[in-house]
């Protein structure tokens, strides 16, 4: 698996990723030379379907998609990772692999922590081992609601559902997408998506530019969106809630 080495500039601070910046002092600081920063550049292919994953990655920014291949080429996305979760949770579940392929669906960066170190992390026991698994926890209800609301939700509940969930990972209203993109994820038609959007715009929820696409009224996206949206949102936060900060 290649990886991508980030740009020269200010390094983000790995505390930027949620779980990182929840774990105690002594973990962290033991944990922190042996993070690398990595550029995450939009469609790099973390891993495959099937890969044997050697690095876990804790997002600071960005999103990452993670993405079923069928056999007759069509896809879609199950789950969507930002910078409260990590890639890579094989390492630690004993699976070695993932069915799904992983693959940037928003430009970011990352800190890479080998396989290695991450089995000798868990086998201590300690606070990352206890994040890890509630954010697992968390990966499995967005999973499980991701497959119910594409079951049983309109294509603009779902449309609705996705957008927020982006939004909140790249924590701003606007983000770089195409509709093909969206379609891709989605695993619907492009005219589908072309209609939907079209309709959010033109009920004024949504502005849509070439290769981007702006919330411009999200009290009013939200009441669109199905449950599956609040569902996931909640039980995330549940599990892993917002570190405290001192003053």
């Amino acid at each position: 698996m290649s990886t991508k080495k980030a740009p020269e500039s200010v390094p983000p601070n790995p505390k930027l990723n949620k779980i990182l910046a929840m774990l105690p002092t002594s973990e962290y600081e033991r944990l922190l030379p042996d993070l690398h920063l990595v550029a995450m550049p939009r469609k790099w292919t973390v891993s495959e379907s099937g890969d044997h994953v050697n690095f876990l990655h804790f997002p600071t920014s960005g999103i990452v998609s993670l993405i079923y291949d069928l056999e007759d080429g069509s896809s879609s996305e199950v789950a969507l990772v930002g910078n409260e979760g990590l890639i890579g949770i094989s390492i630690y579940m004993g699976g070695e692999s993932l069915p799904s392929s992983t693959e940037v669906q928003s430009a970011g960066s990352a800190y890479r922590l080998s396989r290695k170190i991450m089995k000798h992390e868990f086998a201590l026991g300690g606070q990352l081992q206890h994040l890890a698994l509630l954010y697992t926890q968390a990966l499995i209800c967005q999973t499980s609601q991701t497959a119910v609301c594409n079951q049983h939700h309109s294509v603009e509940q779902r449309f609705c559902r996705w957008l927020l969930m982006s939004l909140d990972r790249v924590h701003s209203d606007k983000m770089a997408i195409t509709q093909e993109q969206i379609s891709h994820l989605l695993g619907i038609r492009r005219e589908s998506v072309t209609q939907t959007a079209g309709k959010l715009q033109k009920d004024g929820l949504i502005a849509v530019a070439r290769g981007s696409l702006t919330v411009v009224d999200r009290p009013g996206l939200e009441a669109r969106v199905c449950e599956c949206y609040a569902a996931v949102t909640e039980e995330c936060e549940r599990l892993l809630p917002a570190p405290k900060t001192s003053r």
